[in-house]
Order: structure tokens, then C-alpha cells, then sequence
């Protein structure tokens, strides 16, 4: 069986992240969704719980993606949970340039036993950030194109404080 990890903060889930997730889980046995917090960021709009809660719920008639969390590099995760592969999806150069020495640093920690895939989302999720959702969230616009109905229900719900 091939097990990939797709790592990621998912905060929120996009339909960007989703496509990646469908593309991985055509071509491998089984995608570990693996929820990370972004050390980078302070706080989240949804706790690490709660993201885990929602891909879940996203993905629970489909047999091959599994939802995780966990804290530590990414690389630690998919060797514990026996990933040939690290999945990342890519935007455009910038993210391929970090994401090139990611892979060496990953190849290194793991002694050769985990590399790395990129995807590209489909060109209608090509421009597509959580950051970019969370701020066209904020100013009160749709975000229907951008993420599943499930995940602005959530934000909705998130954002009344209930």
C-alpha cells in the first residue's frame, strides 16, 4: 500500500486543499490530511480540533483519506505514520522555490525514506489561500467559490460566536 501525508494549517480548508486531496487519493492507496498548526501564526480562526473535526466530516464516506493531527515537522508525521511520500501543492514559483528546500531538508531528516510530490490545484483554485478566504471572509463577501459549504457554515457560525 502507498500512504502519502498532505500537511497543511487547513485554516480553513479550501477547495484548493480538496482538489489536491482528490487528486492524491486517485493515485495513491491511502492520504493521511494531516492538520498542523502554523508555527508562523499565533492563533487560527478554528482551533486545530476543530479543523480536524471538519475534514473529517468532509471526507467520511471516502475509505482512502484519513484526518490527523499532529505538532513537529512534517516529515516526523509521515514516518510515523509509514508515508512513502510528503504531498504539497503548489500555486506558482514562489511556493516551488520553498517547497525545493523543504524536500532536501525532508530527504535528509528521514535518511531518504520520505519524498516529496507536488500538485497543482485545477486553475480554478490555482489563486486560492486561506488567507485570502479568511480576509474576503472578513469583509463581509461570498466565499461560496472558495470553500466547500460545510466549511463556510463553520466560518458562519465561527463568526457569530456561537
Amino acid at each position: 500500500m502507498t500512504r502519502v501525508l498532505y500537511p497543511g494549517s487547513f485554516d480553513p480548508i479550501t477547495k484548493g486543499h480538496m482538489n489536491v486531496i482528490k487528486q492524491a487519493s486517485d493515485l495513491f492507496d491511502e492520504v493521511i490530511v494531516a492538520v498542523l498548526q502554523n508555527s508562523s501564526k499565533k492563533t487560527g480562526l478554528f482551533t486545530i480540533e476543530e479543523r480536524l473535526e471538519i475534514i473529517k466530516e468532509l471526507y467520511k464516506e471516502v475509505n482512502n483519506i484519513k484526518a490527523v493531527s499532529g505538532s513537529g515537522a512534517a516529515v516526523d508525521i509521515a514516518m510515523l505514520y509509514k508515508c512513502r511520500a510528503i504531498v504539497r501543492g503548489l500555486r506558482g514559483l514562489s511556493d516551488y522555490d520553498y517547497e525545493v528546500s523543504l524536500n532536501y531538508i525532508n530527504k535528509d531528516i528521514s535518511n531518504g525514506e520520505v519524498n516529496t510530490i507536488c500538485l497543482f490545484a485545477d486553475k480554478d483554485y490555482q489563486f486560492i489561500s486561506s488567507s485570502v478566504v479568511k480576509e474576503v471572509f472578513n469583509l463581509d463577501k461570498d466565499i461560496s467559490k472558495y470553500v466547500d459549504p460545510l466549511v463556510k457554515e463553520k466560518m458562519l457560525i465561527k463568526k457569530r460566536g456561537i
